[in-house]
């Protein structure tokens, strides 16, 4: 490295964030620009230890001592190419993934580790800004060709490298706009969507083709997809909503993440003004239940809308400020983490559990019971038991359901195909990516379940080479992860 005591000499530094006055009047990224220098000073906080745990934490495999060490030396085009060698989307992970990397840094042992996260995401906007992103159109063409459905992170990762491998690929999405969950929810104070449409315009470049507003086993038979294309790349994603079927569900007021999301950032589209959303938050006491990612997503779009109330409900205990034994270094920490979101304001409320909806008399919300909970092992199985004497009603007019998802949608393309699922309702997969139906890959929360975005990507690449191999008997593509790989644990 540049400099061997560069994590003797600095404290950690992550990117600022924009004053919460000033954004919560827009709907732009919360971060400031990182200055150059100070992120090269953090750069230089890599040890370029003997074992780099980073990679083992990355499931991408991120050379990140390499570009830590080009960073700090002012190698710019140089850093990208490095990235770009085992991640095709920095500028989605940089933004968006929650850095598994950072957690098992060596640094990490006995101090802040290093900024991991904030130097890949400058690396690709330095990248986009000298012009050091361009097409990478294949040398060669196959003659054969893939189909793509579903055009989130591992979809499209997958789509790129079998188009650079001379492939002819078409991606099929079935929302009016190609992106997935980076296009309708994710929102645009997370990644602003110009984010996501150069780099689409890159691919469009090198020659993936993209077919938007058509859903495969609806509009287009699963049969005739598997006749017109040699091999077929499920990525349709984890869409089945986890539901709270307690009484009252079916009151006004009562909505998905996602049914919420959406709308938020179509209004960013263009396609209506931001008080003209069938779905808002504008003036409401509103309820979040669920406390991951998608909440806070609903948090802060709730905030950016005028909510006059947020609380968000959380069934397990308020995680610990520190990382405990029960997950040592390099495992991923369960610790109290507070996002963008949680900045702007809202009390989270833990171990606490919805009993039921209340009617205000017109089948409308007006609020809701819930219960204090003390989770315990019950026949060997975490449980949450009510807390006598603890029942309270917080009254609410608007109830966002941000509890995950349960699997991939089987109506349609799944039933036509006629898959195997495994136990837990994902499209089961060999060693090689395939599905039971020969021909048929699958990649991404479809068949690892709801995960993290550099999951995705890692699942894409890696499908890619398999469907390579099964298309040209041999493969020179990138595999950075077996199905059923998981995090250390």
């Amino acid at each position: 490295m540049g400099d061997i005591r560069g994590f003797l000499k600095h404290d950690r530094q992550t990117a600022e964030h924009r004053s919460v006055p000033v954004r919560l009047r827009d709907w732009e990224e919360v971060y400031e620009p990182f200055p150059l220098e100070e992120l090269q000073t953090q750069a230089s906080r890599c040890m370029d230890c003997g074992i780099p745990f980073c990679l083992n934490g990355c499931p991408l495999g991120n050379v990140i001592p390499d570009w830590n060490d080009l960073v700090f030396r002012g190698h710019w085009e140089r850093a990208i190419d490095r990235l770009h060698s085992t991640n095709n989307f920095p500028e989605f992970t940089g933004r968006l993934c929650p850095a598994p990397c950072e957690t098992a840094c060596v640094v990490g042992i006995n101090q802040p580790p290093v900024t991991i996260k904030s130097v890949e995401a400058t690396i690709a906007e330095e990248a986009w800004t000298k012009g050091h992103v361009s097409p990478h159109r294949p040398t060669r063409f196959t003659g054969r060709s893939a189909a793509v459905v579903g055009s989130g992170p591992a979809g499209l990762a997958a789509a790129q490298q079998l188009t650079r491998a001379g492939h002819r690929v078409v991606v099929y999405e079935r929302a009016d706009r190609i992106g997935g969950l980076l296009r309708y929810g994710i929102p645009e104070f997370k990644m602003e969507k110009s984010v996501l449409d150069r780099r689409l315009a890159q691919m469009r470049a090198e020659g993936t083709e993209f077919r938007r507003g058509v859903d495969v086993g609806v509009d287009i038979t699963a049969e005739q997809i598997r006749g017109h294309y040699d091999a077929v790349v499920i990525a349709t994603g984890s869409t089945q909503a986890r539901d709270l079927p307690i009484p009252g569900r079916e009151l006004n007021g009562i909505h998905q993440a996602m049914e919420f999301l959406p709308w938020a950032n179509r209004a960013q589209e263009g396609e209506m003004a931001v008080d003209e959303v069938p779905i808002s938050a504008a003036g409401k006491k509103v309820l979040i239940i669920g406390g991951g990612d998608t909440g806070a997503d609903c948090l802060g779009t709730s905030h950016r809308q005028g909510a006059a109330e947020v609380y968000q409900f959380e069934i397990m205990a308020k995680p610990p400020d520190d990382r405990t034994d029960a997950h040592p270094w390099p495992t991923w920490p369960f610790t109290y983490k507070v996002t963008s979101a949680h900045e702007e304001g809202g009390e989270r409320i833990y171990s606490v559990n919805t009993m039921e909806f209340l009617d205000d008399g017109d089948g409308n919300l007006r609020g809701v019971r819930y219960v204090e909970v003390d989770q315990q092992i019950v026949d060997g199985r975490p449980s949450f038991i009510p807390v006598d004497g603890t029942e309270t009603e917080l009254e609410v007019d608007l109830v966002f359901l941000a509890m995950g998802f349960t699997g991939p949608e089987r109506v349609g393309l799944l039933d036509e195909l006629d898959v195997d699922l495994d136990g837990r309702g994902n499209v089961a997969r060999d060693d090689e990516w395939s599905s039971s139906v020969p021909g048929v890959f699958v990649a991404g929360d479809a068949g690892r379940g709801q995960s993290l975005i550099v999951w995705a990507i890692a699942e894409g690449r890696s499908c890619a080479a398999s469907v390579d191999r099964y298309l040209m008997g041999e493969t020179d593509l990138p595999s950075p992860i077996k199905p059923g790989d998981g995090p250390l644990a």
